[in-house]
């Protein structure tokens, strides 16, 4: 949270100000704006960033004002979800079985709401047939899509990059 000028931290000569309710008394030496805040048991806060001539200033119970922000920013903080990014290691010669093993790991991954990078790395003669592997990750996607109840969005086809071959996939937006 930015901290912000209050009271006696305030230089300015002079200030428009803004009472609680929000009525305008226009623009004030800094003398009377501090001696309306005493008056009314209520903190000056300077609300304008620097070089704003001349700065507004607001009459509020500033501990209040703090507490309400911490307040939101900690929701905003608990209603925040991290997704993060899950690695799944096939081969290109792996067999039907380890396959959907892995298809059915990367369906719990994908219904708590991770993405998961499936890669293929093609070993010497591989790499020849690089057709083969891309065709293991397409069946791979479709028991991942067979094993999970959450539909699955495909964010990346299966591309190669050099040794690589990879893709993304990720929950479906609803």
């Amino acid at each position: 949270m930015k901290e912000l000028f209050i009271n006696d931290q305030i230089r300015d000569k002079e200030v428009r100000l803004i009472g609680e309710d929000g009525q305008a008394y226009g623009v004030l030496p800094i003398r009377e704006a501090r001696a309306i805040a005493e008056e009314k048991g209520l903190d000056l806060v300077k609300m304008t960033p620097q070089g704003v001539v001349p700065p507004t200033c607001k009459l509020m119970d500033y501990g209040k004002y703090r507490y309400d922000q911490l307040k939101k920013e900690k929701e905003i903080k608990k209603n925040q979800t991290v997704t993060e990014i899950k690695e799944i290691r096939l081969s290109a010669t792996i067999d039907i079985g380890d396959t959907t093993r892995l298809a059915q790991q990367t369906a719990k991954f994908i219904e708590k709401g991770n993405k998961v990078k499936a890669s293929i790395r093609l070993k010497g003669r591989q790499q020849a047939h690089p057709e083969i592997a891309i065709k293991i990750v397409e069946d791979y996607i479709e028991l991942v899509r067979g094993a999970t109840e959450t539909q699955i969005a495909v964010e990346k086809a299966p591309t190669q990059e050099g040794r690589m071959i990879f893709t993304i996939l990720a929950p479906a937006k609803k």
